[in-house]
């Protein structure tokens, strides 16, 4: 097991994935907002720092977290760090206190392509 399978037993987040609409593209409310589906937890290792990156746009941007998870995550997702019992119950993943946007997602072969880093900037 490498250090980095290693560093993700520590820690927890919720995620939120985009929902999907029958035609398999973004499930969107009556407001135009995207849709979400139920939050799950991922163990992940949370790094409140501030990075400098670029999104798919182009764009240069500076997280407020960079979080290294255990599965895959969809650009325009949500992240939570804490448990699903820290969340406050019923409210939509979007007005949850220090639930932040997936702005950028990337997933880095081991040489051997044994394992993938898979990284989420915030």
């Amino acid at each position: 097991m490498g250090i980095v399978q290693k560093m993700l037993n520590y820690d927890t987040c919720v995620y939120w994935a985009l929902a999907s609409n029958e035609s398999g593209g973004i499930a969107y409310d009556d407001y135009g907002q995207p849709l979400y589906t139920d939050p799950v937890e991922l163990k992940c290792r949370w790094d409140g720092v501030a990075k400098e990156f670029v999104d798919a746009k182009g764009t240069t941007l500076v997280s407020r977290a960079v979080v290294y998870v255990e599965s895959d995550v969809d650009v325009g997702g949500l992240l939570f760090h804490g448990t699903l019992d820290e969340l406050d119950s019923g409210l939509d993943p979007r007005t949850q206190d220090g639930a932040w946007e997936i702005k950028r997602f990337d997933k880095i072969p081991h040489l051997k392509y044994k394992w993938f880093l898979r990284v989420a900037y915030l």
